[in-house]
């Protein structure tokens, strides 16, 4: 009679997970194809920043170094005289936004500020400024603040901890209750601990995707929108999120029947498979998926975090529970079998932890000079300690001597258990830190190898730009400029370019006037170097003045 009212509950539970799976399908259906990306940076603009450009452009042109989604009402040129100069909505094509600008602006300096969405939906945002005709005082962007609220930032570490803490605590008592746990103990402290991680993390992803709105449009904790939610539903993020909810939903039913008895082998491969797939919505829907090697990072990553998920949720059911419950002889029997599933635990996290490394720094010199790097040093150093410590609790259970003293092995475990707790805080703050790959590449926003600068003298002011600025062949573009910003006419251009600390001479560089205040001229640097440019500009029969200026050539 048991027997047949187990199996109707076994098969509506295998139906509930089923419609939770149905969920996930659906979800994974209306996700959108988004290209593999980065945490992305601005690589050039068109006009370049602190450029000065004889008319006005019709259109400003954002080139990133990966694909970028648009925030709402994020993205404005500002004119001289504080009022937009842009003209309706920015258009995006994978990493170009173009934004069309009123091209019969006011002469002077105009500001263009703006904030997007990477690939790996972390927000990006800055400002660069150029000038039509002749620069002028910098307006000031009176619209919304577009820097990250502090508040929003730390929430979102807050849910990715404990979204990782939930995930220890339901693996670490499912794992132990399916395999190791004995069977005259009680299963309801491990239960309810299980019942705890399934609930923090399904807490934890509905905060993820609450916070990801405010995170990505620059506002407070409830500075949300119907459009906001929308976008971030209709992101890799979002369906990353809703994918991990239903395969969470199909695991609770078949979880419930394992944590309150011995259950099935079937019953146990489907909850592995579910929490494998849901495992990989952690990387999905972060840098691992925008990384250079897309599929090797998302494995690498779910790995990881299984792995970490094992291992400490496997030391808190010691710890907690069986060093303190279990007898001698049950002891003897669990701790060999634990140990060598906590040394693949640790290789794994090893070994991916290596290929992760690889991937997201990439050089030394990221490594050591930028916050994920250090972030990453701290991470390893603590990991090593917290080896240190499981080697010497491997060593007592090698002697045979941890199930007749538990003692030093469940305090062995308590320090693993304080020190991961730090290492989990500094992987939440990791997940959400700029790529050292990415945090070493040059964010500039001016035009990538032009060269440009203004310089002074008593008659006029002269803008100059070298394009670009490498070893060969060289555009140059000069502006004259009155003390007051307007074109100044100019007679006659003459310029040379010198290395000094190679030797060579003075070249002469052939001008070509196009028109009364600008001038064109190609030039061929043979070497690298600070090469000495010096312009003379007459104005008129009497007049004229020599700037000179060091221009870096790579």
């Amino acid at each position: 009679m048991a027997g047949m009212i187990v199996a109707p509950r076994r098969w509506l539970a295998r139906l509930a997970a089923a419609a939770g799976l149905l969920v996930t399908i659906v979800a994974l259906l209306i996700a959108p194809a988004t290209p593999a990306s980065a945490h992305a940076v601005l690589q050039s603009s068109s006009p370049a920043a602190s450029s000065v450009v004889p008319s006005g452009p019709a259109e400003v042109v954002l080139t990133f170094s990966e694909s970028v989604r648009k925030v709402p009402g994020k993205i404005r040129v500002i004119g001289p005289d504080g009022s937009r100069a842009d003209r309706g909505e920015p258009s995006f094509d994978g990493a170009a936004v173009t934004i069309p600008v009123d091209p019969a602006g006011e002469r002077g300096t105009y500001l263009v500020s703006f904030r997007v969405i990477s690939a790996d939906s972390h927000p990006v945002s800055g400002a660069f400024t150029y000038s039509v005709g002749a620069p002028s005082t910098p307006p000031v962007d009176s619209g919304d603040d577009s820097r990250a609220n502090p508040v929003v930032g730390n929430a979102v570490k807050v849910a990715r901890f404990l979204g990782y803490a939930g995930l220890v605590l339901l693996v670490g008592p499912a794992l132990v209750l399916a395999a190791l746990w004995p069977r005259r103990l009680s299963r309801r402290g491990p239960a309810r601990l299980a019942w705890t991680g399934l609930g923090l993390v399904a807490v934890a992803t509905l905060a993820d995707l609450w916070l990801q709105v405010p995170y990505t449009a620059g506002g407070g904790l409830f500075e949300v929108t119907g459009e906001g939610f929308g976008s971030v539903f209709g992101s890799a993020f979002g369906t990353a999120h809703l994918v991990r909810l239903g395969l969470l939903a199909a695991a609770a039913f078949l979880l419930r029947p394992l944590l309150a008895r011995p259950s099935g082998r079937t019953d146990m491969i489907i909850l592995a498979v579910l929490g494998g797939a849901a495992l990989l919505t952690w990387p999905l829907a972060g840098h691992p998926a925008a990384s250079p090697a897309p599929a090797v990072s998302v494995v690498v990553d779910a790995v990881h975090l299984g792995s970490m998920a094992v291992w400490l949720g496997g030391l808190l059911m010691l710890a907690g529970f069986l060093l303190r419950q279990a007898d001698e002889r049950e002891l003897g029997a669990i701790l060999p079998i634990w140990s060598r599933w906590a040394a693949l635990a640790v290789s794994a996290l090893l070994l991916a932890g290596t290929v992760q490394a690889l991937i997201e720094v990439a050089t030394l010199d990221a490594l050591v000079n930028t916050t994920y790097g250090r972030l990453l040093l701290a991470k390893i150093g603590l990991f090593a300690l917290v080896i240190a410590v499981a080697a010497y609790s491997r060593q007592l259970v090698r002697r045979r001597t941890a199930a007749q003293r538990p003692v030093p092995v469940r305090r062995a475990v308590l320090v693993e258990l304080a020190v991961t707790v730090v290492v989990l805080g500094l992987s939440a703050t990791l997940v959400q830190t700029t790529p050292a790959r990415t945090a070493v590449a040059e964010p500039s926003g001016t035009q990538a190898g032009l060269f440009s600068t203004t310089l002074s003298s008593p008659l006029f002011s002269l803008q100059v730009e070298l394009d670009p600025a490498e070893r060969g062949n060289n555009s140059m573009h000069l502006y004259a400029y009155t003390k007051d910003n307007q074109p100044q006419p100019v007679a006659e251009w003459r310029a040379t370019a010198a290395l000094p600390s190679a030797g060579i001479e003075p070249i002469e560089v052939p001008l070509l006037p196009l028109t009364d205040n600008h001038a064109y001229g190609d030039v061929s640097l043979p070497a690298a170097g600070d090469w000495q440019l010096k312009i003379t500009v007459r104005t008129s029969e009497i007049d004229q003045a020599t700037v000179t200026a060091t221009v870096p050539i790579r």
